[in-house]
């Protein structure tokens, strides 16, 4: 059992974030803000993905401004994504923003941050402290000689520092870079020392496999550690992808449950089905069902039926067909052409009972 790191409670919209409370999913749309269509419509499939919040960019006044229509019709947090215009944060607040994301490193002036933190403390909304690799301040750089952990973890802290000197606490701080290694220790460092809830993820992960490996290695080290409140799987793919990924990675460690768990044997010379197609038509038949059971998949003798019967419902296959399971019995033999309709009808009924 993993034992989360203790932080302190802060809010965003309706949400708890840190304590006692589970570890939020939350993505970025990849649409012009200012597109409602495109925005709202990829809002609407990463909410059905499962999406806890979400957050956009508004670098012009015209995101800003669309802010007012999307906080109306999401039903989760939206976050504006605050960059190289100070400005914009204000507007964004105004706009009815449940949170906000801010680089002191992208802005410069500390005047300006505190009047945004200011803000921010006035109306209750929630703020991401962002620090990154790309945008350590100067006489951090001169201090350390490069974008190291350390620089990162003291950039981290003394930015959380002024905005408690401020007496605002609702916030939250990530600490992003793109080397695993490095971000790792960066969060640790900076754990360590503060109880102030952190963001975690790998930035710039990539696309693909590389993404997904970097993410869930990076991810994974963190949440084994009991560090990371909120969490968000950066890929170079569709935003949806991005919320599987990161509640795979949280099942995985026993953090989260969404969805059935499907456990499946590697492919081997002892498999006499094809696994692989059974695996895949199983996977898209249960893309929708949000039901925390386990499907066990076996492809031979050797692990399927003592697998199979550990799961809440499984097939054990073999030569011609498979034994199909639920709650560790058996309850027929089935025909491989049949298994995948009798497995399914299985589940359907599992699901109506629980």
């Amino acid at each position: 059992m993993i034992k989360r790191r203790k932080t302190r409670e802060i809010t965003l919209g309706t949400l708890k974030i840190g304590g006692e409370h589970p570890i939020l999913v939350q993505s970025m749309t990849s649409t012009k803000t200012h597109d409602l269509e495109a925005t709202l419509s990829q809002i609407d499939r990463l909410i059905k993905a499962g999406c806890e919040a979400i957050r956009v960019a508004v670098p012009a006044k015209e995101d800003a401004e669309a802010l007012k229509v999307i906080v109306k019709y999401s039903s989760v947090p939206i976050i504006a994504d605050i960059h190289f215009v100070p400005y914009m944060a204000f507007l964004a607040m105004e706009a009815g923003a449940h949170g906000i994301r801010i680089n002191p490193g992208n802005i410069n002036k500390k005047e300006i941050v505190r009047d945004i933190v200011l803000e921010a403390k006035r109306r209750n909304i929630c703020v991401r402290l962002g620090v990154n690799s790309g945008s350590l301040e100067k006489h951090l750089l001169e201090k350390y000689g490069y974008p190291s952990a350390e620089a990162l973890a003291e950039s981290a802290l003394n930015w959380s520092s002024f905005f408690e000197s401020l007496g605002f606490y609702n916030f939250k701080v990530s600490i992003k870079g793109s080397d695993v290694l490095q971000n790792t220790l960066a969060n640790e460092i900076f754990a360590e020392k503060t109880d102030i809830p952190l963001h975690i993820g790998i930035t710039e992960a990539g696309m693909g496999t590389q993404g997904m490996v970097k993410s869930s290695v990076g991810l994974g080290i963190l949440l084994y550690k009991g560090i990371g409140d909120t969490i968000r799987v950066s890929l170079t793919d569709e935003p949806e992808k991005e919320v599987e990924v990161a509640y795979e990675i949280l099942k995985s460690l026993g953090l989260k449950k969404k969805g059935i768990d499907i456990v499946s044997c590697p492919t081997c010379g002892r498999i006499e089905v094809n696994l692989p197609k059974v695996v895949k038509q199983v996977q898209e038949a249960l893309k929708d069902k949000d039901l925390s059971i386990k499907v066990a998949i076996m492809g031979c003798a050797v692990n399927a039926i003592g697998e199979a019967s550990h799961a809440d419902v499984g097939l054990a296959c073999m030569k011609g067909g498979a034994l199909l399971f639920k709650d560790g019995k058996i309850l027929k033999k089935v025909s491989e052409e049949n298994m995948v309709s009798e497995l399914l009808e299985t589940i359907e009924k599992y699901y109506q009972e629980v």
